[in-house]
């Protein structure tokens, strides 16, 4: 989703931009990498092994995506001399905290996905002087994500039972977009960088939203706890993030969780009823 808005995005502006496939760029490929990255200004790495709960019985192939491939677009970025933009995750936090977390924050991932990020990371900071680590949250836009499955799930029962013990940034995917390529149009110091909507909400709050915005009755959406949906990977109870740093680089944040959410509604959900 984050990929094809940041091509459509520059594309709309009439910028040159390449978007590269997994199937034209294979990133743990250090040599494929090296190759693509010639002539570029600017790589943005959008490539991430997601698959959260199955990243806990296959770590392994998690950590090549996640880390490897980050060091290998790490040192190709650095040896051309490009910019690397490389997008993170809150689960590289433990969850815990009661405050939105600061760019800067201690880090304490609590799953396989959640530490093969944070590795990633350290490699870009490693490999690449020139880089932006940029961590994003609790993403939807066009493709499959939440908004979508509730609002099938909608259609399908009564009622539906959503966690609220889940607090975070529903955060959409055009605004990451519009705040990455302002990031690199401020050549922002090198650092990292937090990409979500301001406020907080729990997957309920969203959920009940997604309801209002299909005109269905947000009480449909009943309230329940991560225990009664157990998966393999923990979720982060807390993924509050903070902008600090986009304000000491004089960067607009994205907006106000509900506004955004208003805006994107109708993109994300056409076609789909309660």
């Amino acid at each position: 989703m984050l990929g094809r808005e940041v091509v459509d995005l520059l594309r709309a502006q009439g910028r040159v931009v390449r978007g590269l496939t997994r199937a034209q760029l294979d990133v743990s490929d250090a040599g494929a990498c090296r190759t693509a990255l010639e002539g570029a200004d600017v790589f943005v790495n959008a490539a991430a092994w997601t698959a959260v709960d199955a990243a806990e019985e296959h770590e392994a192939e998690a950590f090549a995506v996640n880390a490897q491939a980050a060091a290998h677009l790490g040192r190709a970025a650095s040896d051309v001399g490009a910019r690397l933009v490389h997008v993170s995750t809150d689960y590289v936090f433990d969850g815990r905290a009661d405050a939105p977390y600061a760019e800067g924050a201690v880090t304490g991932p609590r799953s396989a996905y959640g530490r093969t990020k944070l590795a990633g990371e350290w490699a870009v900071a490693a490999t690449c002087p020139d880089h932006v680590l940029l961590r994003t949250a609790w993403l939807y836009g066009d493709g499959p994500c939440f908004p979508r499955t509730i609002a099938r799930l909608l259609g399908q029962r009564e009622t539906i039972s959503v966690v609220e013990d889940q607090h975070g940034q529903p955060t959409w995917t055009r605004d990451v977009a519009g705040l990455l390529v302002r990031l690199v149009d401020a050549e922002v110091q090198s650092g990292t960088y937090h990409a979500t909507s301001g406020g907080r909400a729990t997957w309920r709050d969203l959920a009940q939203e997604v309801a209002r915005s299909l005109g269905a009755d947000p009480a449909r959406v009943l309230a329940t706890t991560s225990a009664d949906f157990p998966t393999p990977a923990e979720r982060p109870a807390w993924s509050v993030l903070g902008h600090d740093a986009l304000a000491a680089a004089g960067v607009e944040p994205i907006g106000e969780w509900r506004d955004r959410w208003a805006a994107a509604a109708d993109l994300v959900l056409g076609g789909h009823q309660p």
